[in-house]
This record gives structure tokens, sequence and C-alpha cells, in this order.
């Protein structure tokens, strides 16, 4: 007589998504018992699933995670071989394994092969006899999270002991994927001979890992991969990510998924898919969110649609579709994601009438919820969102925002309440951020205040401010030393603690006057605003009240000191690893900063090279083996520029300049017109005791097929102070 076999199970991590439930549900459905371990109640367990504490079997709230992954699937490799050795008989299942037949295996070893081949063997259903060689094998491998595995490859294997041998052992959580899982159980599973009671793939994973895209197919295909001998069936969970990228996180109609979902009664919309990993996908958002209650949800430019249906569920509230062009203005007509929007809504639930077109500026009503996701601040300039946002965010509302870095989405949204990031992501464009701003209009200190309320103090009544949509100026008058500093406001703001530009402190250190330059992003000042701005400080003679005026920065504040020291001929100018342009005409060798290819670099002051001709002094600082910067200044042709090289110290010198403490002497004597070349070489022999140097140096010398002049090299450093990098490659020299 078959032997019908109870499961257990293991879920941290607040509620169920529509996932655990349907594969939990497939289990009572099909009269299999289940139980489900946990750390903290959970609301939303299908009726019949038996919970049970967690403590029962670990009572630890150390809860240890695959550190690169922040997976808590460590944690359950922990688990599950101490649930089979304390419950002799239950099978342990993964919360993404689907009960296609009840298990009725009268042994007590209960696993499968998970590849073709008959090697590796998975976790996700296992059961073992309670008190085997090969169970407490596994359980005395655990006992120690600093134990080698002799499964890992030998290289990694030899990394770790020598890393033991250091002092520094290598802990569990930031070993590979599967150290106490898969990899763990594959290799005892055949050092005890048992790969004959191994089930093979058809058993549990008919559909491997390679192929997991396919439960996302229609119903029909995926049924005639499985097999008489199929009975828990994973479903992989790491499909989540592409439900979420492909369809919402709602399996599309005819689908495998929907078809079980439809079997076993279960609403996805009502438990949405909200993170996996590190991940947080939309719908897991609104757990950032404190408000008890909200009536209104907005959508700029429809990007939202599974934080829109998430929020319907959560509060029912109405949803707003905010349909605006990227410039800001109003379409003629419904855009075409609209209707699709609403079908989706519909679809799952949301009655038509709780889904509003916003089309024209009359339409806009305030919401306690918005969201501008992959929109402005991202792929369109911010700026023409802050009319729509000011009518639609109320105080005490909330906005959920991608920015991109250099983008000014910063500035803009610290003008409106308290920023936090929620998650970052990169792609080919740069680096994204994911940000919740709680609406405060009331600023009560300089932290949060706006860059151009702090401005407008710092000027007072001899100075000056002005903005544009992307750029800003600020005079403050001091003495007769005028010092125009160039730099990217989104860096003042968010990662120097006194929200200055780039040298306000050294300049105001020194009694200076400063006029400071500033674009919100990376938009290398091609602005016809800005061009406007020093063509009437040039015409009504601002600069002639000085009598030394010098222009200073720093790559793309380089960029701007050399190319508008044209609008005060005969200023100097000192500029850290410059561009000349990104013109490609120009410059055809440049392959950064694509944010700002499509500028205009025409102009008087387009062509940092030329522009730059009619200054006094333009000292150029750079490092000559950067490729790209050295081709920029190259371009620098003029007989007033002088050009002071930084060997192997990279595009970022400033930084290493500053690390070595010469960087403020070499830039007060720079703006004091007293800096020699003699002094600055002399200055820069400091960097023969700085790390960075040394291991360029170190590597150069191996680059360039001189291994024993490498030696010699690593050998005198190691005896003046020492360098890991070096160290270790000796040591494998």
């Amino acid at each position: 007589m078959a032997r019908t076999r109870e499961v257990g199970t293991l879920w941290i991590g607040g509620a169920l998504s529509w996932m655990e439930q349907l594969c939990l549900k497939s289990f009572v459905d099909k009269g299999q018992k289940i139980t489900l371990f946990s750390y903290d109640k959970i609301a939303n367990v299908p009726e019949g699933v038996i919970c049970r504490d967690g403590r029962e079997i670990l009572d630890t709230d150390d809860f240890i995670k695959y550190e690169k992954k922040d997976s808590f699937a460590l944690f359950a490799d922990y688990f599950r071989i101490h649930m089979i050795q304390q419950n002799p008989g239950m099978i342990w299942v993964d919360t993404d394994v689907y009960c296609h037949r009840v298990m009725d295996y009268d042994s007590d070893y209960v696993m499968g092969f998970e590849l073709p081949g008959g090697r590796r063997v998975n976790n996700a259903v296992l059961g073992l006899p309670a008190d085997s060689a090969i169970l407490q094998d596994m359980l005395t491998f655990m006992e120690d999270c600093y134990s080698i595995a002799p499964f890992l490859k030998e290289a990694l294997q030899n990394e770790y002991r020598a890393a033991a041998a250091a002092g520094a052992p290598v802990h569990v959580s930031q070993q590979p994927w599967g150290v106490w899982g898969p990899l763990m159980v594959t290799h005892f599973i055949h050092k005890h001979g048992l790969a004959h009671k191994v089930q093979p793939l058809e058993a549990f994973y008919p559909i491997p890992f390679p192929q997991r895209l396919k439960f996302l197919r229609r119903n029909a295909e995926v049924q005639k991969l499985l097999r008489p001998e199929t009975t828990g069936l994973h479903l992989w969970a790491s499909n989540k990510r592409e439900l979420i990228l492909r369809h919402d996180g709602l399996p599309r109609k005819g689908s495998y998924f929907a078809q079980l979902l439809d079997h076993h009664d279960i609403q996805p919309e009502k438990a949405p898919l909200t993170g996996r990993g590190k991940k947080k996908f939309d719908a897991g958002l609104l757990d950032d969110i404190s408000l008890k209650q909200v009536a209104r949800f907005a959508d700029i430019g429809g990007n939202a649609q599974a934080m829109a249906l998430a929020a319907w569920v959560k509060w029912g509230c109405s949803i707003d579709l905010i349909d605006i062009g990227r410039n800001g203005s109003w379409p003629e007509g419904p855009s075409d994601w609209v209707a699709r929007y609403r079908q989706f809504l519909t679809d799952h639930g949301v009655p038509f009438d709780h889904i509003n077109l916003c089309g024209k500026e009359d339409d806009l009503v305030p919401a306690q919820v918005v969201t501008n996701l992959t929109g402005f601040g991202d792929l369109y300039r911010i700026p023409p969102l802050g009319a729509v946002l000011d009518r639609v965010l109320g105080p005490g509302g909330c906005v959920i925002s991608d920015i991109r870095k250099g983008s000014g989405g910063y500035p803009f949204f610290r003008q409106r309440g308290t920023l936090t990031q929620l998650s970052s992501r990169k792609d080919t464009g740069g680096e994204v951020h994911r940000v919740l701003v709680i609406a405060d209009k009331a600023p009560t200190s300089e932290a949060d205040q706006s860059w151009a309320e702090i401005a407008q103090g710092l000027a007072g009544k001899d100075g000056f401010y002005r903005e544009s949509d992307a750029h800003a100026m600020l005079f403050i008058k001091r003495s007769d030393t005028l010092v125009v500093t160039f730099d990217n406001l989104d860096i003042a703001m968010e990662k120097r603690e006194d929200k200055r530009p780039w040298g306000f402190a050294f300049v105001e250190k020194q009694g200076w006057s400063m006029l400071g330059v500033t674009a919100e992003g990376w938009t290398w000042f091609r602005d016809a605003w800005v061009d406007a701005q020093f063509d009437e400080l040039k015409n009504t003679g601002f600069f002639q009240q000085f009598k030394r005026v010098v222009f200073y920065g720093a790559s793309m504040g380089g960029y701007g000191a050399c190319a508008f020291a044209a609008a005060c001929p005969g200023a100097d100018v000192v500029a850290i690893s410059p561009q000349s342009t990104l013109d490609k005409a120009l410059a055809p060798f440049e392959t950064r900063y694509k944010t700002a290819w499509d500028r205009d670099f025409s102009g008087p002051y387009g062509d940092a090279a030329k522009a730059s001709a009619t200054a006094g002094r333009v000292t150029l600082i750079y490092d000559p083996y950067e490729p790209l910067d050295s081709g920029h200044v190259a371009r620098f042709t003029a007989e007033n520029v002088v050009k002071l090289r930084a060997p192997l110290l990279g595009h970022r010198l400033g930084s290493s300049l500053h690390q070595m403490g010469i960087l403020s002497p070499i830039v007060l004597a720079a703006l004091n017109g007293t800096l020699t070349e003699a002094d600055f070489y002399q200055r820069l022999r400091a960097r023969k005791q700085f790390g960075r140097y040394q291991k360029e140096l170190f590597n150069r010398a191996l680059s360039k097929g001189h291994p024993e002049l490498a030696r010699k090299m690593g050998r005198w450093v190691l005896t003046h102070g020492g360098n890991r990098h070096i160290r270790k490659a000796l040591e494998k020299m």
C-alpha cells in the first residue's frame, strides 16, 4: 500500500505572494498534509495549511543569508536538514514546489536529479531517514560556518585556506550559492553511494532551471512536458522576475500559471509579487509608504501598472492616469498606453469608474500617492514635471520616482520634501535611483533646504543668485580676487556634508570673491541660458571690478573653466582632467559621457581648447597615461597653456592629490599665480609613497614585459611601508 507522506516547508519574509499561496494550497487540495513553519505570523496563509512555529525546529533569531543575493535561502538550507531530523518521515518542499500528484513514496529517501546526466541533486524536494549517516554528515558539516567545502573548486578552496591562515576565514554567508544546498546534498549523496536512491529528472524537475520560462507559456505547452512520474513540480521562484518584467507580476491569460491559479481559486492581484532577494518589485514599494488611508493614486506617464493595481487592492483608491508628453505638453487625445493600462486594471477587478484619465491641466487633483517611473528625471528632462507635480502632490503625500544620476532630480525633489533612496540599478545610460519623496514644503534647517534657498542666503546684499531649469549662478563678494568655479549640483547636495560647490570652503578661507556656476546633472554647461549669463557679465563689465580673476574646475568643471574663460580675456585658468569638447567631429576619440553627446558644442564657448586661447595662463593638470584625458589636453595648443603631468593617478587625480595631502597647496599656488612647474613636480614626489601610484607603476612594469623591474620595485615598496596588492602579486610571481 502506498505511503502518503506529510510535507513541510518554511517561509521568512512577510506576506505570501500568489506563487507561494498556489503551491501551498495545491497540497491541501490534493489531500496531502502540509506544514508551514515560520517565525512570524503570516496573515494570508491558505486555509488547510498547518502553521507551526519555526522555533520548534531551530530556536534562533539569526537568519543567515547568502549575502551576495540577500537571500534567506541559506537559512532555509540549514533549517530543512534539522526539520527532517526532528520530524521522521516528513518530506521537505520549497515554497515554489507545486503538488502535481500526491507524494506517496515508500522510501524515506526522496530527492531528484535536477539536470540531465544523473549527477546534480536538487534539494527543493528532500526526504532522508532521520537516523541516516548522510543526514548526520550534513549536520556535522554545517556546524562550522567557516568550513571549507571539499566540493568547491580547488582554486576557491585554496583562496579560502589562505584567508583562514591570514586570520580572516570566509563565512558561509560569503560563499557560493548552494554551499549548504544542492552542492552539499549532491556531494554527500555520491559520497554515501546513494545515487540509486535519487528519483529521475521527471519526478520533480521535468522542466529544469535552464527551461524555467516555459512555465510562463501556454498551459498545453507545459502539460506535454509533464510525466506520470511527476509529483512535486518545481516552478522555480526565479520566474518571479520574468513575470514582473513581462507581465506586471501577473501570469497572462491561458498560461500554465494562470490555469493553476484558476484551478485552485487563487486571485493573484490580492497577493502580488513584491520582491525577490535584493530586488524589490513595484508592488512591494507600497510597503515603504506609511499612509493608513489613500483615496487617490496618480500615475504620471503610465509606467506603474503593477503598483496601481496593488494600491487599489490595498486601499480601494481611485487611480488617476496622468497623460502628459515628455516636454510637459498635453496631448490632443489619449496616448496609446491609456487603453492598455485601463484594460489591465479592469481585467484584474478594478471598477471602470475608479479609473480617471487626466489629459489636461484642469483634470489634475491632489493625490496621496504619485508615481513617476521611467519618465521625468530618467528618460526625460525633469523640469517639465514641476507644474504637474505641484498641482497633484499635496502636503503629507508622497512620490515614488526614478532619478537618473546627473539628471538634476535630487535638487528638484528636495525642494518638495524629504527624500529616501529605495533602490538603484544600472543600465547603458548610467545609474538610476528609485526614491520615495514625502511632501514637506516647510524646511526647518539647512539640511532640508534646496540649493536655491541655501544660495540666496549665501549671496547676501552684495551678491546675487540666478537660476534656470538646469543651471544656477551664485556670486559672493569678498575681495578684489574672483574665483569662478564650475560644479555638478547633484554631487554637491548629495555627497558633500556642507552642501556647497566644489572648492567653496577653500575659496572662502582665502577671503576671495566667488562666482559658483552649478549644473543640475551632467550637462557640460551647454545651455543657452549659461551662455547668455556670461555674455551679460562680460558686456556689463562685471569682471573689471576685480584685479585678478581665475576660472577653476575639474573634469566637466574643468571644461567649463576653460570654455567660459573666453568671457574674461586675460583671466587665468586652472583645470584638472578637463575635456575640450564632446563634439564627435572634434574629439572622435571620446567614448565617455554619452548623456551629453547630443548637446550643442558650437558657439564662442563650445570648444574649450579654442575659447581658452584668450585667457592669461591656462594650467592643465592631467594623467598622460589616461588616453582620453590626454587626447583632450593635446587639443590645447595655444602658447598660454602649461601642461602639468601627473602620471598614473587616473582621471580622478584630484582625489589622489587630496589623499596625498598636496591638492590644497597646489591649487592655492595655482590660483595665486605662483605655481611653477618645478614646485608642482617637487610636491608630486609624494606619490612614491601613495598606494595607487605604486600599484599602477607595478602593473605597468608587468604589462610592458619587465617582471624583474616589477620585482625590484615591489621589494622597495614592501620595505618602505607595504602595499597589499603588490604583496599578493609578488607571492604569485
